[in-house]
């Protein structure tokens, strides 16, 4: 099942569900107005939105403008980021010239999310010196999980999975981690891919907490990285259940897997510039490329092995605030 949020003038949006292949979409409400509203009663909502799922593959539904769609969850009560990615962690070690962090837990961070961009919305920074990276990843969305569950539990609560853009500035990255608390001016808010799918809808692409795809990006119109989401050294239902060690987790917790990236990143490329730039310092003793400048263009979009996009694309372009 593939869901949307669609633009109507409200802070949640309109949530609708769409085809299998992206062209038509029935409204889900009034029962379950929102994506917010449904993840909160899941248990419920299922059923009514997989019986709209069915009657919009039998050709019901109005077509799509993929212009109006929102971030499928525009806001929600809580946003965690982990660092799932050993091969991501540890060139982040060389961009940043910082020692390696020895833990048998994954890391994780409390992020801002009381907004989520829309896949096509342009983004605001406020200067260009602060390092604009772009980061390309996965999370999922659960319902209530209760605080000690396990691992082998959380899976059943992972309901949605999203593909998400955790934008970064760099230069405030590296102070703000000497603090010893949490970023705050280094992580502004996040963007997501249109569509939140099922993990039944993603097949083969969905194996042992991971999503199994390549995640194409392109930078100002070439292709930057390729990475698969497989080689993920926790997968999600060990990052809910971190999560969720001594704390409940709110119905609509969104988690998200970091920078996705692979060992073999000589072949695949990255997702972010900050990689790149350490596969350079590794290769050349300093980095070649700089980051982003206002009016640059990231695409992104997760494949799976035919070529489909099942959470949709991310096209967006950065610009100065206020100018």
């Amino acid at each position: 099942m593939r869901l949307a949020t669609r633009e109507n003038g409200t802070p949640d949006g309109e949530l609708v569900v769409v085809s299998a292949d992206g062209t038509r979409a029935l409204a889900a409400g009034p029962r379950w107005p929102s994506l917010l509203a449904a993840i909160g009663q899941w248990h419920a909502a299922e059923g009514d939105l997989r019986s709209l799922a069915a009657r919009v593959e039998a050709g019901e539904g109005r077509s799509l403008d993929p212009a109006s769609l929102r971030a499928p969850l525009p806001r929600s009560w809580q946003w965690l980021d982990g660092s799932a990615f050993q091969a991501h962690a540890d060139l982040m070690q060389v961009a940043f010239g910082t020692e390696r962090i020895e833990h048998d837990k994954p890391l994780m961070y409390q992020g801002l999310s009381d907004r989520f961009y829309g896949p096509s919305a342009p983004i605001p920074f406020p200067d260009e010196a602060l390092g604009i990276d772009f980061e390309g990843e996965f999370g999922v969305i659960v319902d209530a999980v209760p605080m000690g569950t396990s691992a082998r539990d959380a899976m059943d609560h992972i309901k949605l999975i999203v593909q998400i853009n955790d934008w970064s500035l760099r230069a405030l990255a590296v102070p703000e981690m000497k603090t010893g608390f949490g970023w705050i001016q280094a992580k502004p808010a996040c963007s997501m891919a249109p569509f939140a799918v099922t993990p039944d809808a993603l097949g083969d692409g969905w194996k042992d907490g991971r999503v199994c795809l390549d995640l194409a990006i392109e930078w100002n119109g070439e292709p930057f990285g390729r990475a698969n989401g497989r080689e993920m050294g926790f997968g999600f239902h060990e990052l809910v259940a971190h999560a969720a060690a001594t704390r409940d987790l709110v119905a609509g917790t969104i988690i998200g897997s970091g920078t996705v990236a692979n060992e073999a990143y000589a072949q695949v490329g990255s997702s972010c510039i900050s990689e790149r730039r350490a596969i350079e310092i590794i290769a050349h003793g300093a980095p070649q490329t700089g980051f982003m400048h206002f009016g640059d263009r990231v695409r992104m979009e997760a494949r799976d092995s035919v070529g489909a996009t099942p959470f949709g694309a991310m096209d967006q372009v950065a610009y100065k605030a206020g100018g």
